[in-house]
C-alpha cells in the first residue's frame, strides 16, 4: 500500500519506510548521509532532519556510533506504518510559518504600537535577561513577548494565528520532541535576539521589525539544526566512553 501524508516530512519519511520494507536498506544498515537523502528526495535539509527524527521516535531508525542512522527494523504492519508517520507538525515547518506570519505582523505592530505595548515588552525582555536560561519562566516570557506583538496589531486573527502557531511547539508531538532536543543541548531563548525587535518597535518602522523578527526566527531553524547534530555527537560519545570502560576493565581482569 502507498502512504502518503499532508506534509512533505511524512511523505519523505513514507518513501523511506517504504524503501526499507522492500529491502533497499536491511535492518543494520546504514543510511545515505543527509545531503544525500535531501538530493535523492529534492526536498531541504530540515525536511529531512524532520524525517529522520519521525523515523527514530518510533524506532524504525538509530544514530549510532557517530557514524550515521542506521536501520533497527523493517516488519511494520500498515496500521503501524501509517501511525509513524502521523506527527502533524515538524519544529522546522512551524519556524518556517512563524517567519511568515510573525515577520508580518511586527510589521503591522511597529505602525500602531503604543508606549504602554513598548512598556510591557520591555518588561518581559528583563524578566527573559533576569532568569536562568533553563527555567520554564524564560520560555513563558519568550511566549508572551510574541503574543505581546501579536496583540500590539490590534488584529484578533492575527492574534489567534500566532498564539496557534505557539501551542502547536507542545501539542504537536514532532515539535515538542525537537524543540525538547534542542533545550537538551543548552539551546534556550536569547534576550539579545530579541532586542533589535523591540529597538524597531520603538522606531515603529516596520521594515526594520521585519528584518529583525525573521532574522531572530531564522536563527531559531539554524539552532535547531544544530540542536540535532550535537545529540547524535553525544551519543556517541557515550557509546565511545562505555566502550573505553568495558575494553579497561577487561584489560585490568587480564593483567591481575
Amino acid at each position: 500500500m502507498k502512504i502518503t501524508g499532508n506534509k512533505l516530512y511524512q511523505r519523505v519519511a513514507a518513501s523511506i519506510t517504504e524503501a526499507i520494507e522492500a529491502g533497499r536498506w536491511s535492518p543494520g544498515s546504514r543510511l545515505p548521509g543527509e545531503r544525500d537523502l535531501a538530493e535523492e528526495y529534492k526536498v531541504s535539509r530540515p525536511t529531512i532532519r524532520e524525517a529522520m527524527i519521525a523515523l527514530e521516535m518510533k524506532g524504525w531508525i538509530e544514530a549510532r556510533h557517530g557514524s550515521g542512522l542506521y536501520v533497527t527494523k523493517r516488519d511494520h504492519g500498515s496500521g503501524e506504518r501509517a501511525d509513524a508517520l502521523n506527527f502533524d507538525v515538524g519544529a522546522f515547518d512551524l519556524t518556517e510559518a512563524r517567519i511568515l506570519f510573525e515577520g508580518e505582523a511586527v510589521a503591522l505592530a511597529a505602525v500602531s504600537i503604543t508606549d504602554e505595548q513598548i512598556a510591557e515588552l520591555e518588561g518581559l525582555l528583563e524578566e527573559m535577561a533576569a532568569d536562568d536560561s533553563n527555567e520554564p519562566s524564560v520560555m513563558d516570557a519568550d511566549h508572551r513577548f510574541h503574543l505581546a506583538i501579536a496583540n500590539a496589531t490590534g488584529n484578533a486573527a492575527i492574534r489567534s494565528v500566532v498564539d496557534y502557531l505557539w501551542d502547536l511547539r507542545v501539542n504537536s508531538p514532532l515539535a515538542a520532541n525537537m524543540f525538547a532536543r534542542a533545550k537538551r543541548g543548552g539551546i534556550t531563548p536569547r534576550v539579545e535576539e530579541h532586542r533589535p525587535i523591540l529597538d524597531a518597535l520603538k522606531a515603529h518602522d516596520p521594515h526594520a521589525a521585519r528584518n529583525a523578527m525573521r532574522r531572530h526566527l531564522r536563527g531559531v531553524v539554524d539552532d535547531l539544526l544544530e540542536a540535532t547534530e550535537l545529540e547524535a555527537m553525544e551519543r556517541a560519545r557515550n557509546e565511545i566512553e562505555t566502550r573505553r570502560d568495558s575494553v579497561a576493565r577487561r584489560l585490568k581482569i587480564g593483567s591481575a
